[in-house]
């Protein structure tokens, strides 16, 4: 009963020592290509809340 003991702490800690990935894998850079736009694009949607927030309120 103690071989078996044993024989399982052994196993178990070898598969600790061989859990990893022995090499990173290789990685590539990431390029990413934005178009700009104007900078008013960014302003309409606070707009056209603010209207809808001023037609909620008149009524």
């Amino acid at each position: 009963m103690k071989k078996l003991a044993l024989a399982t702490a052994l196993t178990f800690a070898s598969t600790a020592a061989f859990a990893g990935n022995p090499a990173p894998a290789p990685v590539e850079p990431v390029v990413i290509v934005e178009d700009t736009s104007s900078s008013s694009a960014g302003i309409i949607v606070p707009i056209l809340a603010i209207i809808l927030l001023a037609a909620a309120a008149s009524d």
